[in-house]
Order: C-alpha cells, then structure tokens, then sequence
C-alpha cells in the first residue's frame, strides 16, 4: 500500500469558492489575538461576513478558518496588507494546501499542462485525474456522479476566481509578485508547485526551473 492509499481525501470544499473576501476579513480580525477560537466568535458574533442566515455564516466561517488555517502568521500578516492579486494567490495556495485533492490537481494537472504548453483545461481532464485518483481513494469511486460535478464545479470556480483559468478553459498563467512567491517557496516542497508559472523554484536546497 502507498502512502497516498493511507489517507482520504477530504470533499468538503463544494461550496463558497476561492472565498477572498472572507479571507481577508477573517484574517484582519485573527491577527487582533492570534487565536482561532476568539477570531470565530468575534466574526459570528458581529456577522462580519454579512451571511443571510446563521448556518450559512457558520458553514463559512468554518471553511475560511480551516483554509486560513493552512497560512502561516506571516502569509496571514500578507494576505491582510496585499493587494487583490496577491491575496487570490493566497487563498488559492491555502486551498491547495487544506485539500489535497486541489493541491493534487494543481500540481499534477494544471501545472503540468501548462509546462507542457496545453492551453487547455477542460471536464475531461478533470475527469481523468478523478479516475487514476480511485485507484487509491475509493472515497472517490465512492461519490455519487452529483457530487463529482459538484466538486468540479467548485475546483473551476476557485481557478478562475484565482485567475487562472477562464470559463472557455483557457489556462491562465500566474505572475505572482515577489514577495508572495518567497513565501510560497519557503515550504519542502515549494508552494509554487501549485501555479501555471515559469517562475524558479527551490526543491531540496536545488533550484528548479521547469
């Protein structure tokens, strides 16, 4: 067994897209204490996020802190002081790292087509990357064909709202600023794994250009 068949994926992330703006806040209120707990109670008590009804600012305060989460304080500090740009590429790095599945496909899919000059990122390729997935997550053979569109739906709208992708599937490449991909590269592996990009990245001490 692999260690990739150890573990589930988690597919909880069908709803509320890239979640930005959310971030942002959330963040802003976070960094007054530097605790999760007090962060959340301050953002449901005030309904920061303006939600309509309580249980849909409880399901995404949960999410927004979960992928906030993933950020270490200094990416959090960032994410708060950046411009609109920078903090799409955050949170997207912060997706990729809450869900494996996303990180996953980033690297794997749309990294690669884009290091391999396929313009393109469509169903199908979504598609296939599910179906070599199954073979070590039968969580995945397990969901019900709804829900596979649904987790589609919510990976391409996370993309283009990170933009980098269209809604004609067109990948877009990332020109992340400086200082959010010396971030992103501190990480074993680097972040930047998980971006249409042709910027030079550090693995294992080595630079890596691909």
């Amino acid at each position: 067994m692999t260690d990739e068949a150890q573990w589930r994926y988690a597919l909880s992330f069908t709803s509320g897209g890239l979640l930005a703006r959310e971030g942002e806040v959330v963040a802003a209120i976070y960094l007054a204490s530097r605790d999760w707990q007090t962060a959340r109670a301050r953002v449901m008590e005030d309904n920061r996020l303006q939600a309509r009804t309580n249980s849909s600012l409880t399901r995404v305060v949960r999410e927004t802190i979960q992928r906030l989460a993933a950020l270490d304080d200094d990416e959090i500090e960032l994410l708060v002081e950046s411009s609109p740009t920078e903090q799409h590429h955050l949170m997207w790095a912060a997706a990729c790292r809450r869900y494996a599945l996303i990180g996953d496909f980033a690297e794997e899919v749309l990294r690669e087509r884009f290091l391999l000059m396929t313009p393109t990122l469509g169903v199908d390729d979504f598609d296939r990357f599910i179906t070599g997935k199954s073979l070590w997550h039968p969580e995945l053979d397990e969901a019900k064909p709804s829900t596979r569109q649904r987790l589609r739906q919510a990976l391409f709208q996370m993309l283009r709202e990170a933009g980098l992708r269209t809604d004609a599937g067109n990948i877009i490449p990332a020109v992340i600023s400086e200082r959010v991909a010396e971030m992103l590269d501190r990480r074993t592996p680097s972040d930047l794994r998980f971006f249409p990009t042709t910027t030079p990245f550090t693995l294992s001490g080595n630079q890596v250009q691909r």
